[in-house]
């Protein structure tokens, strides 16, 4: 299963085991079983303190499937999937910490978990190729390796087809509670935590209230927000950070080849490394939390948070970047997670051999329908124009693809659906007023970003698209605000612009931050 070189970087992970760990499987005779056998076998033959075992026959359990607990204990984290792709990472990771390697959370928020009372059994439905499930795999996994009230089971939707169709499961990463839909898409352990502890939202909000005020406040964690904190940082400023999720929407990226000196990488992997850069400077990362409101009070501008707290700084950064922008048609909202889709990377899996619609022209929509073409029996790309914006080396691979089909000059007018799952696009012909539809299990939507700025109206000047207006030192037209990245109103929307707009933030607010002193 696993080559000489991938078995060496295995043992590397794995000599840091600090207690004994069991494997132990549930195989049902089928080649997947075999295949996870061979993938235990490996991995146990790298590490003396890693036993395995087989479940007995008769355990009611998903086969086939393998857990992974401390020895002599029973601890419910249980793969019924062969933790290949990007999964992988949350296989090693769980036996680390099964085996009593320390987890680098907050340390209130292991406590949070551990204190949790009740039944919590989890069945978390992924795909291999999905770049969000590892987080909220990791995340449950860790929960019930700290609390025995938890119990978690990551099921690989490809692999347990019927039970993705009975669920009426399209999207990744979804998550059941003792046998109810809880959460779909990412979640970090502390969003999770905050769903199942309501005194854990109001107690962080205290304790982020709390903070003496910062010199420098960044609004986001992306490429922009990154470069800027650690701009600041060296500078010798107090700096906080103030983010959804460390990385930003780079972690949306499966492959990256344009990041000058990386021929390539992939988004998370990319901005892992943003903010290990950013932690080395002891930057105050407040993750998991979404500015509302901004208000100048006194010398300070105060920063409104979604939980309550309220935070005080001399200067604000905004690198708040920008998100998936919607069609906003019927049955678009009703359908998300049920054939309404924007992450083709995560969710193709799951139309596997179905027929699937993408909409938008652009770099991002021909990328996926060429993706999805690989996958699904036929894929309908519908652009608005008449011509794809992509470029042309994309556009020639997607015309010469046997079971894609575009369609140009559209108005979209409604996504159809059984009341349950999504069963069509029907569309507007420009030239007659037709209207059309599209048989589709899957619409993937691909049509753009919208700036995250909504909290700023009022405040700054933004353009009619919501974009941040800044000057040639990253000012916006209220004193003491600056702004970098894709939230603002420069022309392309690039991972190297990013960095380049949160260091010109950074060094702006400097330089505002001085002169202000000597006033």
């Amino acid at each position: 299963m696993l080559d000489a070189s991938a078995l060496q970087q295995v043992k590397g992970y794995l000599d840091r085991l600090t207690g004994p760990i069991t494997l132990t499987i549930a195989p049902d005779g089928s080649s997947e079983s075999g295949q996870i056998q061979s993938l235990l076998k490996d991995v146990a033959s790298v590490s003396g303190k890693i036993t395995l075992a087989t479940e007995d026959v008769s355990a009611q359990v998903r086969r086939p499937s393998f857990t992974v607990s401390r020895t002599g204990e029973k601890m419910g984290v249980r793969f019924a999937a062969l933790p290949m792709g990007h999964e992988f990472s949350s296989f090693i990771l769980a036996m680390l910490q099964a085996s009593g390697y320390p987890s680098k959370e907050d340390p209130d928020l292991l406590e949070r978990v551990r204190s949790l009372k009740g039944k919590y059994d989890f069945e978390i439905y992924m795909s291999l190729s999905c770049h969000n499930c590892p987080d909220v795999v990791q995340a449950l996994n860790l929960m019930a390796i700290l609390n025995p009230n938890v119990s978690v089971t990551v099921i690989d939707g490809a692999l347990f087809q019927d039970e993705v169709k009975a669920r009426h499961i399209m999207a990744v990463p979804t998550v059941y509670l003792n046998g109810a839909p809880f959460i779909s898409g990412r979640h970090e352990l502390g969003e999770i935590v905050a769903k199942l502890d309501e005194g854990f939202v109001k107690a962080q909000a205290e304790k982020l209230s709390a903070k003496a005020p910062f010199d420098i406040l960044v609004v986001g964690a992306g490429p922009a927000g990154a470069t800027a904190a650690i701009y600041a940082a060296r500078k010798g400023l107090r700096t906080g950070v103030v983010c959804e999720r460390p990385g930003g929407q780079v972690n949306e990226t499966s492959s990256i080849e344009n990041f000058t000196s990386i021929l390539m990488t992939d988004g998370v992997a990319l901005g892992n490394r943003f903010m290990e850069h950013v932690n080395h400077y002891g930057v105050d990362v407040m993750a998991l939390e979404r500015v509302v409101k901004l208000e100048k009070n006194g010398e300070y501008w105060e920063v409104e948070l979604s939980s309550g707290a309220k935070l005080q700084t001399k200067a604000v950064i905004v690198c708040s970047g920008a998100r998936w922008r919607q069609l906003g048609v019927p049955g678009e909202k009703e359908y998300q997670g049920h054939g309404v889709a924007y992450c083709p990377h995560c969710d193709g899996p799951l139309f596997k051999g179905k027929d699937v619609v993408v909409v938008g022209g652009g770099n991002s929509g021909v990328e996926a329908a060429i993706d999805l073409a690989a996958l699904c029996r036929s894929v309908t790309l519908l652009q608005r124009g008449g011509k794809l914006t992509a470029d042309e080396v994309l556009v020639k691979r997607l015309e010469s693809t046997s079971n894609a089909k575009i369609v140009y000059n559209l108005d979209i007018e409604k996504l159809e659906g059984d009341g349950t799952v999504l069963t069509g696009v029907t569309y507007r012909e420009r030239a007659t007023g037709e209207l059309r539809t599209v048989s589709a299990a899957g619409c993937f939507v691909q049509i753009g970003l919208v700036p995250n700025t909504d909290f700023l109206k009022g405040t700054v000047e933004l353009t009619k698209w919501g974009e941040i207006v800044v000057d040639a030192h990253g000012a916006a037209s209220a004193e003491g605000i600056f702004a970098g990245g894709d939230c603002t109103a420069v022309p392309y929307k690039q991972v190297v612009i990013a960095l380049g707009g949160g260091a010109t933030a950074a060094l702006g607010a400097f330089d505002w931050l001085i002169r202000q002193e000597t006033k």
